[in-house]
């Protein structure tokens, strides 16, 4: 699978842009703020129906426009396949699938699978467990289209019980068989969760250490651990022990909700002692080993996303990099970097053709093709 053709009008700061891109290396070179991240952020919502960095999709409309619009193409099993998402101001968003509607974007999601590195996962490693729990689901969720359905499920259970303990404080009167039902409902979603996380991290994590061993060159020592309540206890008794706790904070305090993934290097936090470089290599490694598990599930490449990320890498860590990335295991790639002689010689010394497109203040030009040549990777 690759992208084929990219259309955009009114999508950040382009008021219209259409490329044609290689099924190998796309590059967008250019200043800072010209808008080369905007052009990755729109190949992310036509494949996952939303934006990387901004949850408002209304927020994506061009400044003083009422509405967006984008068409992709994609090359899939030999058939081209038309995405177009368009909105307006104060309506809903709009997703085809060669011309048909979804019925709901749930259904898209998995369908063009792809993942994204950029400097904003910072925050996997810096903000709370919630950041993290987003990762395991967005990984599942692109293979698995029933857990999507669960943790939506789970959530409302997890809102509606919450809504009850605040009742039954506000009105001094306790339901237990109302409580019940809500456990009931917890346990039987939040169950069918904890199983998918535990036997995805279990495959996932030898699939990171791989990746990271190569990129570090074996240098450092790290680790992956998935820490949930339900390692200890099962559902039930967990709700059970945490009931005094949850009436008087009027919240469940036992669940998947709670579920941790820890990150170490060298058996302590890479949070608190990991450099800028070794946290940005951590992330990189976290997310090839996304990109390998996409693969080996779905049964062809997804996109692979690279935003602005040479810096704080050294030499050795950005070689070993794209050589990992320029392997037969991957497939369609795209990379912004302000420096165009940078990029052309990263690819120039393994090798790699390379499509170039020079971006200033949301106009591209350019796209020519490095060597006027490319080896067809798509497959």
């Amino acid at each position: 699978m690759y992208l084929q053709k990219l259309t955009l009008l009114n999508f950040k700061n382009y008021e219209e842009a259409e490329l044609d891109f290689i099924p190998t290396v796309n590059c967008f070179v250019g200043n800072n703020g010209a808008g080369k991240t905007n052009l990755l952020d729109a190949i992310h919502y036509l494949s996952l129906c939303k934006s990387y960095f901004n949850p408002v999709d209304s927020q994506q409309i061009r400044y003083e426009q009422d509405f967006f619009m984008l068409q992709g193409v994609f090359e899939k099993n030999e058939q081209s396949e038309v995405i177009f998402c368009g909105l307006k101001k104060n309506q809903k968003k709009q997703f085809k699938r060669n011309k048909k509607d979804y019925s709901r974007l749930a259904d898209h999601i998995g369908q063009f699978p792809l993942v994204m590195i950029s400097p904003y996962d910072i925050s996997l490693v810096i903000e709370g467990s919630e950041e993290r729990r987003k990762f395991i689901d967005n990984v599942i969720s692109q293979t698995d289209n029933r857990y999507l359905d669960t943790l939506i499920l789970y959530n409302k259970n997890l809102t509606n019980r919450n809504s009850l303990l605040r009742q039954f404080a506000e009105s001094g009167n306790f339901d237990p068989d109302l409580l019940s039902v809500y456990d009931d409902q917890l346990i039987a979603t939040g169950s069918e969760i904890y199983q998918k996380r535990k036997s995805f991290l279990e495959e996932f994590t030898e699939v990171f250490n791989t990746h990271y061993k190569y990129l570090s060159n074996e240098a450092e020592n790290v680790t992956l651990q998935y820490v949930s309540q339900l390692n200890e206890d099962a559902y039930a008794e967990g709700l059970k022990k945490s009931f005094r706790k949850d009436t008087v904070l009027q919240r469940t305090n036992f669940g998947i909700h709670k579920d941790e993934l820890e990150f170490s290097i060298h058996g302590y936090s890479l949070k608190k002692f990991g450099s800028q470089g070794q946290q940005k290599s951590f992330l990189i490694a976290l997310k090839l080993a996304q990109y390998s598990y996409l693969y080996k599930l779905k049964g062809f490449k997804p996109l692979l996303l690279l935003d602005d990320i040479f810096d704080k890498l050294d030499d050795m860590r950005v070689k070993k990099m794209m050589e990992m990335v320029v392997q037969d295991n991957f497939g369609q790639l795209f990379i912004t970097d302000t420096s165009k002689d940078r990029v052309e010689k990263v690819f120039d010394e393994i090798g790699m053709d390379i499509k170039v497109f020079e971006v200033s203040k949301g106009a591209v030009e350019g796209g020519h093709i490095k060597d006027e040549a490319f080896v067809n990777r798509s497959e």
